[in-house]
């Protein structure tokens, strides 16, 4: 992401300047990985379908966040997040585009009753796995 877009984001307030951390940063990501790991053991039914969703969005939101952080910002919301997770270069870059879709998925899941798909919820653990592992491990070994 380029500084002028950087600079935008902090004079609208969507990131705030923060002092490296590289333990904070370190634990987010290993707390991402945790997470998706939990969720691995829990069966996909109708029944878990949305929290197996939600959960890994928040894994996924939670390696963008430590992006940020690793930059000296600290996100302000989603949207920037999941942004700057875009523009990372991973083997299977162009899955980074189901990215926004997520978020949307996830919002109506949390704010609309949404009930998540078990299309949907595979979807998103299929990504956690072919995208959210390499992004972790990207960012552990920039540390």
């Amino acid at each position: 992401m380029n500084e002028s877009v950087i600079k935008a984001l902090v004079t609208t307030d969507q990131l705030r300047p923060r002092q490296f951390d590289r333990r904070k940063v370190r634990s987010m990501v290993q707390a991402a990985q945790e997470n998706a790991d939990i969720l691995k053991s829990i069966p996909l039914t109708d029944a878990t379908a949305t929290l197996l969703f939600r959960e890994t969005y928040e894994s996924i939101r939670q390696l963008g966040d430590a992006l940020w952080w690793s930059k000296g910002y600290e996100p302000r919301n989603h949207d920037v997040s999941m942004e700057i997770l875009r523009h990372v270069a991973i083997k299977e870059s162009v899955l980074l585009n189901h990215l926004p879709r997520f978020k949307s998925i996830r919002n109506d899941a949390n704010y609309r009753g949404y009930k998540v798909t078990l299309a949907q919820a595979r979807e998103i653990r299929d990504f956690w796995e072919r995208c959210g592992q390499e992004l972790a491990a990207q960012l552990l070994k920039e540390l």
